[in-house]
């Protein structure tokens, strides 16, 4: 039998909530302040239904542009053949929340000055670029008190 092609079709998993938040939504989920220029994740909530984006945009991470008592307008980019388009999403307020993309970047913003700002009182240099993690140091396993150990497969036993 052929599949059908709604609006909503092979979304069973995807709007599912979650283990444990079934129910009715949190009252903590209104009392969220969004800004003009917050960065968010979509996430429909299957317990509302108005206000809920297309299964393309579950789990895309938006730019605020316009903000309403109930609902905020989302710029998402879509990518459309050889190219990105802008798509200008409005969803209510249950199925977007804040993200925490940039919070490493902002901390690692922060560290950097203060790195910053005590280097130069000390009147040196410091580099603030990110470093990779290099090779661990050379070391020599002795013998003295570790004999080596030779090791071999346990031979594999059925029990019926």
């Amino acid at each position: 039998m052929p599949h059908s092609f709604g609006y909503r079709a092979r979304t069973r998993d995807m709007f599912k909530r979650g283990f444990k938040e079934h129910g009715p939504i949190k009252i903590s989920t209104y009392l969220v302040n969004y800004r003009v220029g917050d960065i968010v994740d979509i996430k429909a909530n299957a317990a509302q239904q108005k206000g809920m984006p297309h299964k393309y945009y579950h789990g895309r991470t938006g730019i605020v542009y316009n903000v309403t008592p109930h609902a905020v307008g989302v710029i998402v980019y879509k990518v459309v053949g050889n190219r990105y388009i802008e798509k200008r999403v409005n969803l209510r307020v249950e199925h977007v929340k804040h993200s925490k993309c940039r919070q490493e970047f902002l901390d690692r913003v922060k560290r950097n000055h203060e790195a910053h700002v005590a280097a130069k009182e000390k009147g040196e240099r410091v580099s603030l670029k990110r470093v990779p993690a290099g090779p661990r140091e050379a070391h020599i396993v002795s013998t003295a008190g570790n004999a080596p150990q030779t090791m071999a497969p346990v031979a594999y036993e059925t029990k019926i």
